[in-house]
C-alpha cells in the first residue's frame, strides 16, 4: 500500500511526463547535431583511414613503390597482391600491385611499414562502385586516387600520421620515412602562382616561369 500511494501521486501530478518534456525543452536549447549531409560534409578527424591510394612522386610523376612486398606480408587480410621483376643490377621492379578494398580491415599496417611512404589510406569516405571489380585497386587506380583526393584537399600540405608513427623511436626508421616530409598539397601552389602571373602583368613586369615544383 505505502509504494502504491507515490505511483498514485505521481500519476496525478504527472511526474513521468513532466521528466520526458523537461528533457525535450533541454535538448530543444541545444545547438543542432544534425547534418545536412550531403550539403554539409564534416571533415574526417586526424588518423582516417579512408580510401586507398599511391603517392604520386614529384619528379618520377609515378608511384614510390619499391616493391619490397612488406605492405603485403603485414596485412592480416591478405588483400594486397604485388608482382615485380629484377633487373641486371638486382633492383626490383614493380609490374603489379593490386589491392583488394571489399577484404581490407582499414588497420593502417601498410602504411605503417612502407619504407618509401608509398601506399596512404586517404581521408576520401565517398567511393561506391555497382561492381566489386571496382573495388579491386590497380596501380594505375591507386595513382588516381591519389590525384583525386589531393585536388580535394583543404591544406596547404599532408603527411600521414602512420608513416611515422607517434612514439616511435626514429633511429630505428628506415631511411625513406626518416626523411619524408609533408608534401604539398593539391593544386593550391599552382593557383598562387597564377595569382601572382596576374598581378605581375597588372604591373607591367614580367612573370617568371613556374616549374613542376607545385604539383605533386
Amino acid at each position: 500500500m505505502k509504494q502504491r500511494f507515490p505511483d498514485f501521486i505521481k500519476k496525478i501530478l504527472f511526474v513521468e511526463i513532466l521528466k520526458g518534456l523537461a528533457l525535450t525543452f533541454r535538448t530543444m536549447l541545444k545547438p543542432p547535431v544534425t547534418r545536412q549531409y550531403p550539403k554539409e560534409r564534416r571533415d574526417p578527424k586526424p588518423g582516417f583511414r579512408g580510401q586507398h591510394a599511391f603517392v604520386r612522386d614529384a619528379v618520377t610523376k609515378r608511384e614510390k613503390c619499391v616493391a619490397c612486398q612488406k605492405c603485403a606480408i603485414v596485412c592480416p587480410s591478405r588483400c594486397i597482391s604485388i608482382r615485380y621483376t629484377t633487373d641486371d643490377s638486382g633492383a626490383r621492379k614493380l609490374t603489379k600491385y593490386e589491392i583488394d578494398a571489399l577484404r581490407c580491415i582499414f588497420c593502417g599496417y601498410c602504411e605503417s611499414v612502407c619504407p618509401v611512404c608509398a601506399i596512404v589510406l586517404t581521408e576520401t569516405y565517398e567511393y561506391a562502385s555497382y561492381s566489386r571489380d571496382g573495388f579491386l585497386y590497380d596501380r594505375e587506380r591507386l595513382l588516381l586516387n591519389w590525384d583525386e583526393f589531393a585536388a580535394r584537399l583543404k591544406r596547404d600540405s599532408y603527411f600521414n600520421m602512420f608513416w611515422r608513427p607517434a612514439g616511435c623511436d626514429v633511429r630505428r626508421l628506415p631511411a625513406g620515412k626518416r626523411e619524408q616530409q609533408a608534401i604539398p598539397a593539391g593544386r593550391k601552389p599552382e593557383a598562387k602562382s597564377q595569382k601572382s602571373e596576374e598581378e605581375n602583368t597588372e604591373n607591367g613586369r614580367p612573370s617568371p616561369s613556374v616549374g613542376e615544383g607545385g604539383r605533386i
